[in-house]
């Protein structure tokens, strides 16, 4: 889809940032402006929940092993097996990704007509399609320090996990290249951010 083919409303925003980024924050206020948003992480965990529809082509090429004893994805040992294995990491985008896309815009169809659409895509840039799809790119950048040490405290992973996740997503430069806007969300508080959120949407959607 170009560019130019997008309707002019309701207005189409890709939000996208690295982990421990503040991203869902950020999300989580957009929502509260009214915006619908659209979270592509949390259709990935509903298609491998228990009874998900991604959980039997998953079993079927990586193995049973891969569904754990509560019926749903074990992410740790399939993150586990996509990073130690490129292939694998391409065998499990291209179950998952053709589902994502498909609920992604089943949800967006389903939002109340003129709300803002909010697209959260951790892997927008990665993706390289998103452009073309949204009126706008929201990226909510920090240092990688802050990073670390956020995902550390909030998942409990070891440093070095940490980093290889942050070194398997796209570089702060990439995402910011392809932003409208940036929010440097990187020392300061939930109001200071709120008040950045709140400038986009005034500038955006409010004007």
């Amino acid at each position: 889809m170009a560019a130019a083919l997008i309707p002019d409303r309701p207005l189409r925003i890709g939000l996208t940032g690295g982990i421990g980024s503040g991203k869902s924050t950020v999300a989580a206020m957009l929502a509260a402006h009214g915006a619908w948003v659209i979270d592509t992480d949390a259709l990935a965990r509903e298609l491998t929940a228990p009874r998900g529809a991604a959980l039997a082509p998953i079993a079927e090429r990586f193995g049973a092993d891969m569904v754990g004893p509560d019926g749903a994805l074990d992410r740790a040992r399939m993150r586990a097996r996509v990073f130690a294995d490129p292939a694998a990491k391409a065998a499990l985008e291209a179950i998952l990704h053709p589902m994502i896309r498909q609920l992604t815009q089943a949800r967006a169809a389903a939002g109340p007509p003129d709300a803002v659409r909010v697209f959260d895509v951790p892997l927008l840039v990665e993706s390289g399609r998103w452009r073309e799809q949204v009126h706008r790119i929201l990226v909510v950048d920090c240092r990688v320090e802050t990073q670390v040490e956020r995902v550390m405290r909030r998942n409990g992973w070891p440093e070095s996990q940490v980093r290889a996740v942050i070194a398997a997503q796209a570089s702060r430069e990439a995402r910011r290249a392809v932003a409208d806007a940036v929010i440097l969300n990187d020392g300061i508080g939930l109001e200071a951010l709120q008040a950045e959120v709140d400038a986009v949407w005034s500038r955006w959607v409010s004007d």
